[in-house]
């Protein structure tokens, strides 16, 4: 017995299950998240620290050498690759495929953990760690210029008001803001009024710490009620920070305007992205692993006349890159290509046997192949991108000869 003599000798439950598979693959092609490539997730993880005012050879020694040394001994690491910067060091190890990332990234953390000893003192702040993936290149990137506001104040709204809102959004795996660095007030010490006055540097860093301590204070207990008390003088502003008090003796008080030049500023001006000769913030958005990235895309940009109501009318929002535009016209492309190779399917087979019913039969068979694969890569988790769609045209090629 063929394999095909059962669904001949059972024509109305084969057209039951050709329809069934039709409706279970056009439901699962609405489904199929779309994306440039393949979701894989690669053992990569990238290991970052910062030491601010270290030149990269200082990074280099002090910071990058023992952190791989401590990394270069976790099993099943293949290539460990640095690069160090003003203040940064970025460290990026990619594992053996079939390598576990959860528990790579926990070999990672005892190493960080390992290598503190050797590490300086004065890091800001610990070494951090991520899981690379090559495939969450940014989807869309929006930027935002003002003709009225300076790049500090555009980093504010965006940071604070526009990425908070984009993140919100269905499918939206992150939003970094970048092209401006936060807000800051710098204070710039003269070392001749400092040596004057008997003030070391360490003397004006802890007045300003001091000055802006931040924590409870304690508790009111009454019979019927209590009042928990706080204490929060956060200074903001250089005009806050000018009247801190470094010194005081017999009477006379130096202040920190007093040894040093305080102004507002940023945090780094190093960072700055332009967008139609106009200083710019821009907004990285990458979409979730699993998510649908035209849809992704086209519910962030439903919602960009939302979030011109939530920002100041100075502020423009601009699209600068969408990566939906290739994948739109492949997915298009591959639709066009589907209807026309049925239609072409059927005109060959009428050409060469002049009847009806096998071009009707061969008209059938194509989109109900399609069908049952699209049906198949949704179990598989698989997504419609450039290479899905290259095989499906290999496939429907095949399917012509």
């Amino acid at each position: 017995m063929s394999l095909s003599e059962p669904f001949i000798r059972r024509p109305v439950g084969t057209t039951l299950l050709a329809i069934g598979l039709f409706l279970v693959g056009a439901v699962a092609y609405v489904n199929l998240p779309v994306a440039s490539i393949p979701n894989v997730d690669f053992p990569m993880i990238r290991v970052s620290a910062s030491r601010p005012g270290a030149d990269p050879s200082v990074m280099a020694a002090t910071v990058a050498a023992p952190l791989e040394r401590k990394l270069g001994e976790i099993a099943g690491v293949d290539q460990i690759t640095s690069s160090s910067s003003l203040g940064t060091t970025s460290i990026q190890m990619q594992f053996a495929i079939g390598r576990s990332i959860d528990k790579a990234a926990r070999d990672v953390q005892a190493a960080i953990n390992a290598s503190l000893a050797d590490l300086p003192t004065d890091l800001p702040s610990l070494p951090n760690f991520r899981k690379a993936n090559t495939a969450g290149m940014p989807v869309f990137i929006i930027a935002l210029t003002s003709k009225t506001m300076s790049s500090s104040a555009i980093y504010d709204i965006a940071d604070t008001v526009v990425a908070q809102r984009i993140a919100q959004v269905q499918g939206v795996g992150e939003v970094t803001v970048s092209g401006a660095d936060q807000p800051a007030v710098r204070v710039q010490m003269n070392p001749v009024l400092l040596a004057n006055a008997g003030i070391a540097t360490d003397d004006v860093r802890t007045a300003i710490v001091n000055a802006n301590a931040f924590g409870p204070i304690g508790m009111f207990n009454g019979h019927r009620q209590g009042e928990t008390l706080g204490l929060n003088p956060q200074m903001r502003t250089a005009a806050e920070l000018k009247n801190i008090v470094i010194k005081s003796s017999n009477g006379n008080f130096i202040r920190l305007s007093d040894v040093a030049n305080v102004i507002d500023a940023t945090r780094s001006s190093r960072s700055i992205a332009w967008f139609n000769k106009q200083p710019a913030v821009l907004l990285q958005i990458t979409k979730q692993s699993d998510a649908n990235v035209i849809e992704t895309v086209d519910r962030i940009k439903a919602l960009l006349p939302q979030l011109k109501q939530w920002i100041p009318a100075g502020v423009e929002i601009s699209t600068l890159t969408d990566r939906t535009g290739t994948i739109r016209a492949s997915v298009d492309d591959m639709q066009w290509t589907l209807g026309a190779t049925a239609l072409l399917v059927m005109a060959v087979v009428f050409v060469f046997l002049r009847r009806i019913v096998p071009t009707i039969a061969a008209g059938i068979s194509v989109p109900l192949a399609l069908a049952g694969t699209c049906a198949g890569m949704w179990a598989a988790g698989f997504s419609i991108d450039n290479l899905s769609l290259m095989a499906l045209a290999i496939s429907i090629g095949l399917c012509c000869r």
